[in-house]
């Protein structure tokens, strides 16, 4: 029997690898896009926390700049009732419309101190109504991160013991590949669509870019005595599949017999 040569064995690590890496791609598939959709609601929700405590810092500081414009009014009122008790002792007239006049100060500053408190009071309103719907949107997010996750786990957990089966046989199969080989051959499945590195030949063409493959670089897969790779996709060729020649039956046409040939028959 005739012994596989280096180049086989190679070529033979390689496929044994890609087998186990095309199964872990069919596990992982199962999960679909689960994972990613489970990572956009985590971001998304992190963006919704981050917001509200924004909004709620700057409620703060609008509470307190409502407390401030508060204290001034009450500030005002406190002068104007010192300045009318200043009034009932003036002396002359001129000190009574001194005072008069420092009260109607008085009076425009705690009216345009209330417009203040008032357009402050509209953008605490506005600050909480935001806070109100970006909290309702959150809650919301959770409720689908947490079904989510429920479907992943699950998802999970049935396939985690035939996923660490595939791993341990995984490890082993790296062991008889050789290090820049696997590397080639990780970088190829990375770039690949399908996670296929390893194919074979089949009617012709490359089995992962489905590009034809001239009859001498097949002849070459055949005799496996050097690593024959796709020119265009870079992927490795194990073998080359025969093609199954099917003989189509001749069907023969009756002949339709016409009034003439039968009256020719007579």
């Amino acid at each position: 029997m005739e012994q596989p040569t280096p180049v086989a064995k190679r070529i033979d690590a390689l496929v044994k690898l890609q087998e186990v890496d095309s199964k872990l791609d069919e596990l992982r598939k199962i999960k679909g896009d689960l994972p990613e959709e489970v990572q956009d609601l985590e971001d998304e929700i992190e963006g919704y926390q981050t917001r509200v405590s924004k909004f709620e810092t700057e409620k703060k500081s609008l509470d307190d700049l409502k407390s401030t414009q508060e204290n001034a009014i009450k500030d005002h009122k406190k002068l104007i009732t010192k300045y009318e008790e200043q009034q009932m002792d003036v002396r002359n007239d001129r000190e009574f419309q001194a005072i008069a006049r420092e009260i109607e100060n008085q009076q425009l500053d705690i009216r345009l101190a209330e417009k203040a408190v008032r357009d402050t009071q509209y953008k605490i309103e506005r600050k909480e109504k935001q806070i109100e719907d970006t909290t309702a949107t959150l809650e919301e997010r959770k409720k689908d991160l947490e079904i989510k996750n429920n479907e992943l786990e699950g998802i999970v957990k049935e396939s985690e013991e035939e996923e660490a089966k595939l791993m341990k046989e995984r490890e082993k199969r790296v062991k008889n590949v050789a290090e820049n080989l696997y590397l080639s051959y990780e970088r190829i499945r990375q770039n690949a669509r399908n996670g296929l590195a390893v194919v074979n030949v089949k009617r012709n063409a490359c089995g992962g870019c489905f590009n034809i493959v001239p009859p001498q670089r097949q002849v070459d897969i055949k005799e496996r005595k050097k690593l024959v790779v796709c020119e265009h996709c870079g992927r490795v060729f194990a073998d080359v599949e025969a093609v199954e020649v099917v003989e189509k039956k001749r069907t023969t046409r009756r002949k339709r017999t016409t009034k003439k040939d039968k009256e020719s028959a007579k």
